[in-house]
Formats: structure tokens, C-alpha cells, sequence
């Protein structure tokens, strides 16, 4: 039995909370092997980001190449692409190697608040790596600034924005409800044949570092594994559930910690 492989493409974060790091973290908790191609690397913690340094457009390219030539990606997860010439290097080579299962985070601003995604991006996400993607998986401020629009605070005008975004070319949206409100955090996935809601109780913990990278690469762990996108994205909503419960335990960093990507192997007392 081959071990299905996942592909993360992303920013290096160097605290290890978000990025490539929770990706493949990610991965391998959810039982599939994790390779990488490193589209920008920071250095930032649990405070936030201190700086990012870009990885040339050609140097992406030449990773896309090396891991498509030789494993056998069965889905791909883009997440933080800062620069509109990596977004054309990744496109391009999502297009050369005609990969599917493509899941994009559109990831514009750090836990921290940090922005993370230069303005004259926002357009290349929008018009080339969104419409290639299987699901896209905005939260509330990320699909406001997709759409160039109020932050949505009412279900009604959150279906609505998830609407607008299937309307730019991908196969679904998964709106999180993370920055909302209320005793429930609701996503809602986004199809042309509806709309299906997902909830979880709130969980009260300011430890929430890389939770978005996280949900986005176990979803992707699915499909590489042959799930369903619905199965794939109530299995993840599961899994980031419990990782993000599970986070106080770690006490790692003095700000915004990381999930609990391995909560279910942690064997330390409690």
C-alpha cells in the first residue's frame, strides 16, 4: 500500500505554529506524507511578523517541478502566496503538471494582524488561483477584502459573499465563522447544489496560531485521500475542533499560540 502524498505550498513560518510547518504537521497527523514548496519565508512568532522574505518566482517553479516529477500529489494546498509573481510561477505550474484538488487559502492577514498578502496580489488571487481551486477557504475578513466588501456579520449576508466568490470560478467556497460571534462557530460550505452548514461549539482560547493553515491542509489530507470534499471538510472541521481545544495544553510562545496539531498522540499528563 502506497501512502497518499499531499503538497503544501506556502510561507514558512518559523515559530512552527502556521505555514508549511502546520501543514505538514497537519498531514502527517491526518496520515498522509507531506511535501513542500516554500513560497516565502518569515520570521515571526507567536507576537507576530518581524519580516518576510520572498522566494523567487523561478525558484518556486523549480520546486513545483522537482516534487511533480517525482512524487504522486494527489491533492495540493496553496496557502500564504504574498507576491503576484509567485501566484503566476504556482498557477503555471499547477497548469504544466494539470494537478487537481486544489485547495486554496487565501491567506491576507496573520493572527496576529499582521498583513501577509501585498495589495497588488489581492487581483492575482482573485482572477488566476481562485478559479483553479476545488475550494477556497476564506474567513470573514478574507472574503470582505476578496470582494472588496463589508465585513459580513449576519448568516444571510455570509452566504451571500460565499455566493459571490463561487461566482470568480472555484469548485466551492468554505466560509469560517471563526471571527464571528455567538456560542457556535458556524462555516458554511458553498456549492452550486447548496449549502451545507457546519457547527462547532466556541471554543474560548487565545491559542489559536496557524488554526486556518491547518483546517485548509486537512481538508486537502482528505481529498489525497480519496474523501468527497463534504466528507473531507467535516473531517477537518473535526480535526481542527479538537486541535484548537486541545491548544492551552502546549503553553508555547507569550501570544497568540499554536493549535495542537497532535493532540491525539499527546501522552503527557494532565
Amino acid at each position: 500500500m502506497t501512502i497518499p502524498i499531499a503538497l503544501t505550498i506556502a510561507g514558512s513560518d518559523s515559530s512552527g505554529g502556521a505555514g508549511i510547518q502546520a501543514d505538514l504537521k497537519t498531514f502527517a497527523a491526518c496520515g498522509v506524507y507531506g511535501a513542500s514548496v516554500i513560497a516565502a519565508l518569515t520570521a515571526q512568532n507567536t507576537q507576530g511578523v518581524n519580516a518576510i522574505h520572498q522566494v523567487p518566482a523561478d525558484f518556486i517553479t523549480a520546486q513545483i517541478d522537482a516534487v511533480f516529477s517525482d512524487l504522486d500529489v494527489r491533492a495540493v494546498k496553496v496557502g500564504m502566496v504574498s507576491q503576484r509573481p509567485a501566484i503566476e510561477a504556482i498557477v503555471a505550474g499547477l497548469d504544466r503538471w494539470a494537478k487537481g484538488n486544489v485547495v486554496v487559502d487565501p491567506v491576507m492577514v496573520a493572527t496576529s494582524g499582521d498583513r501577509l498578502l501585498a495589495p497588488d496580489a489581492v487581483d492575482a488571487v482573485r482572477t488566476m488561483l481562485i478559479p483553479r481551486a476545488v475550494l477556497i477557504t476564506p474567513n470573514l475578513p478574507e472574503a470582505a477584502a476578496l470582494l472588496d466588501a463589508p465585513l459580513a456579520t449576519r448568516e444571510g449576508d455570509l452566504i451571500e459573499q460565499g455566493k459571490r466568490l463561487l461566482a470568480l470560478g472555484c469548485g466551492a467556497v468554505l466560509l469560517k465563522g471563526g471571527h464571528g460571534e455567538g456560542v457556535e462557530s458556524k462555516d458554511y460550505l458553498i456549492r452550486e447544489e447548496g449549502v451545507v452548514t457546519l457547527a462547532a461549539p466556541r471554543i474560548a482560547t487565545r491559542n489559536t496560531h496557524g488554526t486556518g493553515c491547518s483546517l485548509s491542509s486537512a481538508i486537502a489530507a482528505g481529498l489525497a485521500k480519496g474523501e468527497t470534499l463534504e466528507t473531507a471538510v467535516r473531517e477537518a472541521k473535526a480535526y481542527i475542533t479538537a486541535a484548537i481545544a486541545a491548544a492551552d495544553r502546549l503553553n508555547v510562545g507569550h501570544g497568540h499560540g499554536p493549535v495542537h496539531h497532535f493532540y491525539a498522540f499527546d501522552r503527557t499528563p494532565r
